[in-house]
């Protein structure tokens, strides 16, 4: 196995909405499921965990997410506890960029991975990031839940 890739990348998506606006939506993890379909088909609270989720995901099985507190900066940070009991940081982030926002997730290489899973794994982030796009530049802006 060679692993010639760098050990991040930085994946990006413009979105022509106020980063206000895509922040307040991605930052509610029940509306994941609509945008993130790598992550899990469907997230709910864990019991008693502020801040924690528990989901399904198609290709990792059960997964543990811990969100960022909500915050003025933009940051929706995530940390995936995979079936194996493996912790995922996930660098998430929405940044200003004049009228619209630039939404960019920083995701990171793990041991073992070949250059193949990594390219992978960077093509379902840039699906997902689509799929936000798509829908936070809907007319009307994703909605309230």
């Amino acid at each position: 196995m060679t692993t010639t890739s760098p050990a991040s990348r930085h994946l990006s998506t413009r979105i022509a909405r106020p980063a206000q606006e895509v922040y307040a939506y991605a930052a509610d993890p029940s509306r994941w499921p609509e945008w993130a379909r790598g992550l899990a088909d469907s997230l709910v609270p864990a019991g008693g965990s502020d801040g924690v989720w528990v989901g399904e995901s198609p290709v990792l099985g059960r997964v543990t997410v811990a969100f960022a507190e909500r915050n003025a900066f933009g940051v929706l940070d995530h940390d995936v506890t995979l079936p194996s009991g493996e912790v995922v940081h996930n660098p998430l982030r929405v940044l200003r960029d004049g009228d619209g926002c630039e939404v960019v997730f920083t995701l990171r290489r793990r041991p073992g991975t070949s250059d193949e899973d990594f390219r992978r794994d960077a093509d379902a982030v840039l699906a997902d990031l689509t799929v936000l796009k798509r829908v936070a530049e809907r007319p009307g802006g994703p909605g309230p839940r």
